[in-house]
């Protein structure tokens, strides 16, 4: 029985027609406020196709089974489904194989993993290395890890324009540097990293490289081979998938080396009163039963990406931050931070106007955005603010949303002038 018969994907890879694309995410064409939803919160989580919502009804309502276990048709169908998305996930990001690919909840998730299962063989005054503009999800972890186990915490400071100091990384990167765990793409600055640089540092030093992908996976091509990392970490929900699956690719000699996470069922090869032996990779780190239908509506995210071309992608979301930066420039008292060259995401503030009245004023012309720390609050201290708003774009945004949202931010002028 062929399961995804009844889904139709969009354009081909050579043309990105937006208006088309648009017609598949359901959410878009409701109004809020009275007014078109124009939807600039893509950072924290996209919106959803129909393919993709299908595709988990069509799990729940034709072959709802666990995985792994059962030997009926109902079983084998859903088992098959759930190991093809590792595979269509392997191949999203270039790795080897399904067994590099670990299924989490999230991005979050992935990253605690890693810092439980690679601290422990840690020793007193090890470093680990992160930089100034993490997420909290790749801070906060590596951070309490260190407090307990007295290992060292050191931070690359970014310059005045939102990159990475150069000559910070070369001095927090040496030989006493076990770990380096940096995000590809800034959540706040839209700071593209050059990962494949440092891992390249990192490996000269005998560290291991850890990337966080939760903003790069579903904006640009991702090679992890290329990059040679050790480890990257990103979540369906940012990427048009569903919220409570995330991945965790690492490379297999070092998967298998680590420790699970997680213990319980699934996970185990064989269980006696006196040992267990665990499971082959990836199920060694994947306890419990898993998000499956979540899984299946990734591979249907990761389908409906590769149909329109990662590449496509990347241009359209970089052509719509060209384009956003030169709108808000002509903005009074506007402050925006970060980088020229930046990935599909603007934050800014707005003369001495709170970032929650900005999102609260824009919100009333149905313009969606984000306001607060971004879970960046080491950032935003070293950016010297307490928060800022935030726009992000994606694959379904367009021109004439800018204009809305640039029109929307004159209003704001207006109302606190």
């Amino acid at each position: 029985m062929e399961l995804n018969a009844t889904f139709k994907m969009p354009s081909t890879k050579p043309l990105m027609d937006v208006e088309q694309i648009r017609k598949n995410f359901p959410i878009l064409q409701r109004k809020v406020h009275n007014k078109p939803l124009v939807y600039f919160d893509n950072a924290a989580t996209s919106q959803k196709p129909k393919q993709v919502i299908e595709a988990i009804g069509f799990y729940y309502k034709n072959y709802n089974a666990n995985i792994h276990r059962s030997i009926h048709e109902l079983g084998e169908e859903a088992t098959e489904k759930y190991e093809e998305a590792h595979k269509k996930t392997a191949d999203f990001i270039n790795a080897d194989s399904y067994q590099n690919i670990v299924f989490t909840k999230n991005t979050t998730e992935s990253l605690n993993l890693l810092a439980y299962s690679l601290t422990a063989k840690l020793k007193k005054n090890d470093e680990i290395v992160v930089s100034q503009m993490e997420h909290h999800s790749n801070f906060v972890p590596w951070q309490q890890l260190a407090k307990q186990r007295g290992l060292r915490l050191k931070f690359i400071e970014i310059d005045k324009d939102g990159n990475l100091d150069k000559n910070s990384i070369k001095k927090n990167i040496t030989k006493k540097t076990k770990i380096v765990s940096l995000t590809h793409i800034s959540n706040v600055l839209g700071t593209i990293n050059p990962v494949e640089k440092i891992a390249k540092i990192a490996h000269e030093n005998g560290a291991l490289m850890v990337v966080d992908g939760a903003q790069a996976a579903p904006h640009m091509p991702v090679d992890v081979k290329k990059l040679d990392a050790d480890f990257y970490a990103f979540s369906g929900h940012k990427m048009l998938g569903p919220t409570g699956i995330g991945v965790l690719y690492g490379k297999k000699e070092l998967l298998e080396e680590m420790q699970p996470f997680l213990y319980g069922g699934e996970m185990i090869r064989e269980v006696r009163f006196d040992d267990t032996k665990f499971n082959d990779l990836p199920w060694k780190f994947e306890a419990g039963t898993m998000n499956i239908a979540e899984a299946i509506g990734l591979s249907a995210a990761i389908d409906y990406l590769n149909k329109i071309g990662m590449d496509n992608v990347q241009k359209h979301d970089r052509e719509l931050v060209e384009y956003a930066m030169g709108q808000l420039k002509g903005i009074d008292g506007i402050k925006i931070y970060g980088p020229d060259e930046r990935d599909a995401v603007i934050s800014f503030n707005l003369g001495n106007i709170h970032a929650h009245d900005v999102a609260q004023v824009l919100d009333s012309e149905g313009v969606a955005i984000r306001a607060g720390h971004h879970c960046c609050m080491p950032l935003m201290s070293v950016l010297g603010v307490a928060a800022t708003a935030r726009a992000s774009f994606y694959l379904y945004n367009t021109e004439k949303e800018i204009d809305v949202f640039v029109n929307a931010l004159n209003k704001v002028n207006r109302v606190f002038a």
